[in-house]
């Protein structure tokens, strides 16, 4: 008699155990997702300017980034990204040009160096002074 309560109670907890697992949760993937965003910073305090943009259309990502690099550089890198050809890249660099009229500066004038007159002495180091406690000795032990 013992037995078969036993086995009654474990079936109930098997049932009760099956009834409280977690649900999955139902994934809604976009069969055709799209979007479109894009940024641009101009910092002239910190001398920061950079910009993206990006396009998506299916499984087509197309997009470009800038950077202004500090050689003084522009990189542009413009991207494309599908299932077929996988990801490729186009990094051009362009320099930076400042517009306006060009202007002719005259070459700085030579000037011969200063003679040395004397070279500096060498400094004169003084003796450390002596310090003002001497370290105490530990007591001697007797038997």
């Amino acid at each position: 008699m013992d037995s078969k309560i036993v086995v009654f109670i474990c079936l109930v907890g098997v049932a009760s155990a099956s009834l409280i697992a977690p649900a999955v949760p139902v994934v809604r993937a976009d069969p055709f997702p799209q979007y479109s965003y894009g940024y641009d910073v101009q910092d002239s305090l910190t001398g920061d300017y950079k910009g993206h943009q990006e396009h998506r259309n299916g499984d087509l990502v197309t997009g470009s980034y800038t950077v202004v690099d500090p050689d003084g550089t522009r990189r542009i890198v413009d991207y494309t990204a599908d299932p077929l050809n996988g990801f490729n890249a186009v990094v051009r660099r362009e320099p930076l040009v400042v517009a306006g009229p060009a202007r002719v500066v005259a070459p700085a004038p030579v000037v011969a160096p200063a003679p040395i007159l004397a070279r500096a002495p060498a400094p004169v180091l003084a003796a450390a002074p002596a310090p003002l406690f001497a370290p105490r000795l530990p007591h001697p032990y007797y038997f």
